[in-house]
């Protein structure tokens, strides 16, 4: 379990002091729950992201504990370090959007006619209960060759997971390389 401290100093001088130290600045926030500004410690919170077995992953700050999900992170655009992470807690029974990841499995005809297989979109927003959700939404890429392409509308959905974005997004595709 990723444990953390509450932040008492919202200010920039405090996150600076933070930053500083090591930490990893995060909000905290749920539907009908209070927000709580808290920070991890930068290591151990990429340690437990990178090795979770499912979307949501506990987390202690405080005296509470509660699952979270990952809704955004920002990061330094030339260094790439973690500077700040938007954490949603997983409530039972409550219907919201998430962003689950895309993972191709299967080898494309395609690679074997000079092709790669390019991912347009890595996490597709769906709206579902913290229960229904999927760790991973599994597309299937051996029928494809260059120049096919995957629609949201083509990927099968499963129950109670609605897909938001359009349907005529194009997920993943087989191009020729160059």
């Amino acid at each position: 379990m990723l444990e953390g401290i509450v932040r008492e100093s919202i200010g920039k001088q405090g996150t600076k002091a933070l930053r500083r130290d090591g930490y990893l600045i995060a909000n905290i926030y749920g539907k009908g729950l209070e927000n709580i500004n808290a920070a991890f410690k930068e290591n151990e919170y990429i340690r437990t992201v990178r090795n979770k077995d499912t979307l949501a992953f506990p987390v202690k700050v405080g005296d509470k504990e509660m699952d979270v999900v990952v809704q955004s992170y920002e990061s330094h655009p030339v260094t790439g370090k973690l500077l700040h992470v938007d954490l949603m807690v997983a409530q039972p029974g409550v219907v919201t959007h998430y962003m689950v990841p895309v993972e191709p499995v299967g080898e494309a005809i395609g690679l074997k006619n000079k092709g790669l297989v390019n991912i347009n979109k890595r996490r597709l927003r769906v709206k579902a209960k913290i229960e229904d959700l999927p760790k991973a939404i599994v597309i299937d890429v051996t029928d494809m060759d260059v120049g096919d392409a995957k629609l949201i509308r083509d990927l099968e959905g499963t129950a109670n997971v609605q897909f938001t974005d359009a349907d005529r997004v194009a997920v993943l595709s087989i191009i020729k390389a160059k």
